[in-house]
């Protein structure tokens, strides 16, 4: 396992403190702030330390203010509820002494029901596709200092985009994008870890999918971006080792907010998640 990967393990690995208080390391991955994934999937480890016997099916979180990389972050856990096929978590993210994200998630027992899905896009499968990076390496010199900070950045996870990219002339595009993703190395078995990981993954890409109708991007100087809230729903068994098509659109953006939803689809076309968020998209005037 590459050391990338095992770190990121690590990080998800929380320190308890105390009956339902844990402790989470930071990472600068070369945004400005703590990136939302880390804190969505600290949570939901932390969530998922308090129940037994059930697995996270929908979370619901938000983003208060902006974490800082350089310092550990609490997570404190609620204990809402413990039903016979339900368990309920609320979440609390402390840093500095004050809350900088909450989240509330339910866990379920795992049972049979009614089955049907949407059917996965058609696009080229991932072997087709070149990696995000290597594609953007001619190119690197040119980039804007942020964006080659943060491309350079070394990941465990590869990203492939069905829709080519060219941060130095986005031009408007529909709002929609598809994205193969994958983690690189082989994980150990265990949906809880999968689930908390594809929270991690789940923040790249979706609010910025919004900008795309306007040029311009996560990493524009026209603009600022940040997530204000985040909701995921589990659909079905995964895992983030395999191929992992993320299916994004954006069919709003108003008052300074744009607003994403995404298909997270195995390689097998099974629907395995849903996503949505909303988030700030300031375009900055002079």
């Amino acid at each position: 396992m590459q050391p990338h990967t095992s770190d990121l393990l690590a990080l998800l690995e929380l320190e308890p403190l105390e009956v339902n208080l844990f402790r989470g390391e930071s990472r600068d991955i070369g945004s400005a702030q703590v990136f939302g994934g880390q804190v969505l999937g600290q949570a939901l480890t932390a969530a998922a330390r308090t129940v037994e016997g059930r697995i996270v099916h929908s979370l619901h979180a938000y983003f208060l203010r902006r974490g800082d990389f350089n310092a550990p972050i609490v997570y404190h856990v609620d204990r809402s509820r413990d039903g016979h096929s339900f368990s309920n978590r609320r979440v609390i993210a402390i840093q500095h002494g004050e809350q900088i994200f909450n989240m509330t998630a339910s866990f379920q027992v795992m049972e049979e029901g009614l089955e049907h899905q949407v059917e996965m896009p058609k696009v080229p499968p991932p072997e087709e596709l070149p990696d995000m990076v290597e594609a953007l390496r001619p190119l690197i010199d040119r980039l804007p200092e942020r964006m080659r900070r943060f491309i350079n950045q070394p990941r465990p996870f590869e990203f492939r985009m069905v829709q080519p990219v060219n941060p130095l002339a986005p031009g408007k595009q529909p709002p929609a994008r598809q994205v193969w993703f994958r983690m690189v190395d082989r994980l150990p078995d265990g949906e809880a870890l999968h689930r908390c990981l594809l929270a991690y993954l789940s923040d790249y890409y979706l609010l910025d999918t919004s900008a795309l109708p306007h040029g311009m991007s996560f990493f524009s100087s026209k603009v600022i971006m940040a997530s204000i809230d985040h909701a995921m729903w589990f659909h079905r068994p995964l895992r983030v080792d395999d191929w992992l098509l993320y299916a994004i659109d954006s069919p709003s953006a108003s008052g300074a907010r744009g607003f994403g939803r995404g298909s997270v689809f195995a390689r097998d076309g099974r629907l395995v998640a849903s996503t949505a968020q909303e988030g700030l998209v300031r375009v900055i005037r002079k």
